[in-house]
């Protein structure tokens, strides 16, 4: 027989539960009332009720006190407040419902953006960056004072926040702060304990020297990793530095994947006769590529040179030049008549037109399109337009006898 049934009452078991049965009984109840899932002051109260049943009956020697004496047994036993509900329904349910604050075990990645140009990503370079860190104190190695000296602070298990509950009439409002018994240090000690080097914050700043090697190939968006080089925090693990390739545009060559595209201009001699074309690779040294005589270049075709792309990270081998052609045609008037009969005899005979027999026929004459000029003409025509249709002076007028 038991004294006192009113924790087992709580949970809705019997005085004779198993371990396994409280556990249940413990949670079925705990996600019934918590209050980030059931917002009502009955709710609130109710789980505090089961949560401090469950401590005490979950604790071995509580229980045997509490059913021998009853609940004026455990005063005397260590009975009282001891861990929040919020802490056992944490533990409990590993945060639940966004339980007790726990810190991180992995600190954030810092990410730096390194500008590269194409002359770059085509070599390679090495570049030496200064980086300032937080790392621990190098005099207390980050407890923050005397060994032995520093306590994990009660309310916050360390984590320097805690979160609070109040009630503002019918509702529940729930938020985080930092703990007021540490100041959010997460540790309680004595002032004159105190790491005289860090002041008690366990960490410091260190300017470091990382050198960076951007190896042949790499790519616009390629990151570099420092493993374990971000800050650093007591109990836990540094983050990566992350240096993030960023390629400049260049204005003779454009990168795709592994392949270089330029646009080259040739005359009409060469793009009909043949010739050579040169001009600087990224890599510095010269290109030289013959266009073979009789192989016509149109406007706008693409030609490829092969292996005299971009470097294949961490392969052997390079991707492709795409040229794209352009044709400088020459000026006007740039041979007399007498020449430009021999060119006739030269070339593919002119395409004849065909107009239909019968049918009346213009001859008409071309001049070279000025922009500016034709444009004010139709802007003159689109007033005189506006003029009409108001009832303005009309520009033409017959007359009349």
């Amino acid at each position: 027989m038991v004294k006192d049934t009113k924790f087992y009452d709580a949970l809705g078991v019997a005085p004779n539960a198993t371990e396994s049965e409280l556990k249940k009984a413990y949670r079925k109840a705990a996600l019934k009332y918590h209050p980030d899932k059931n917002s009502t002051p009955e709710a609130a109260e109710k789980f505090k009720e089961i949560s401090h049943a469950y401590e005490i009956l979950s604790d071995e020697q509580k229980r045997d006190i509490y059913d021998q004496y009853g609940e004026e047994g455990l005063s005397g036993a260590g009975g009282g407040p001891g861990m929040s509900a919020d802490d056992i329904f944490s533990q409990f349910f590993g945060g639940g419902f966004g339980g007790g604050p726990q810190k991180p075990t992995r600190g954030k990645d810092i990410k730096h953006s390194i500008a590269c140009t194409l002359e770059e990503l085509f070599k390679g370079k090495t570049t030496k960056l200064a980086l300032n860190k937080t790392v621990l104190c190098k005099q207390c190695e980050g407890r923050g004072g005397a060994k032995g000296k520093i306590k994990q602070c009660p309310d916050c298990q360390g984590s320097g926040m805690k979160f609070v509950t109040r009630q503002m009439g019918p509702m529940i409002q729930r938020f985080q702060t930092i703990c007021d018994k540490c100041g959010g240090k997460g540790d309680l000690c004595d002032e004159k304990d105190r790491c005289t080097a860090c002041r008690g914050k366990k960490t410091e700043s260190e300017r470091k020297i990382l050198q960076v090697h951007v190896d042949p190939g790499m790519k616009d968006g390629q990151r570099i990793v420092f493993s374990g080089e971000g800050d650093q925090e007591p109990g836990i693990t540094p983050g990566d530095v992350i240096f993030i390739v960023d390629e400049k545009p260049n204005s003779e060559f454009q990168r795709k994947g592994n392949d270089l595209f330029k646009e080259c201009e040739v005359d009409l001699l060469t793009a009909l006769a043949g010739g050579e074309i040169a001009f600087k690779h990224i890599s510095g040294d010269w290109i030289k590529i013959n266009i073979v005589a009789g192989e016509v270049i149109s406007p706008g075709e693409l030609k490829i040179v092969e292996g005299q792309g971009m470097p294949i990270y961490r392969q052997s081998g390079r991707g492709n030049l795409i040229i794209k052609f352009s044709i400088k045609f020459p000026e006007n008037h740039f041979a007399d008549e007498d020449k430009l009969k021999q060119l006739a005899t030269i070339l593919p005979p002119r395409r004849e037109i065909s107009i239909p027999k019968g049918v009346e026929v213009d001859e008409c004459e071309m001049t070279k399109y000025d922009p500016s000029r034709y444009q004010q003409r139709r802007h003159d025509a689109y007033d005189s337009d506006e003029e009409d249709a108001r009832g303005g002076n009309p520009g033409v007028q017959c007359a009349s006898q």
